[in-house]
């Protein structure tokens, strides 16, 4: 994580310790579950979408190739 976030989740983290009444020793708890709940309160990036395939063009009809008249064999 960048370090602009540390900042958020210590801010977070020193909240969560004052309204639990500053108990000793729970840092790493307060920082861990400041952090989640931050991650948690993101917006998840989303994966671009998927292009949609072309619709497959139908192919069309061929000709039947008509026959030239064969010169006479001479």
């Amino acid at each position: 994580m960048p370090k602009q976030d540390d900042s958020k989740i210590a801010d977070a983290a020193y909240h969560l310790w004052l309204n639990e009444g500053q108990p000793e020793g729970r840092d790493k708890e307060h920082w861990l579950r400041a952090r989640s709940e931050i991650e948690a309160a993101a917006p998840k990036k989303k994966r671009a979408a998927a292009k949609p395939k072309a619709e497959a063009a139908t192919p069309k009809p061929r000709k039947k190739a008509t026959a030239k008249p064969r010169k006479a064999a001479s």
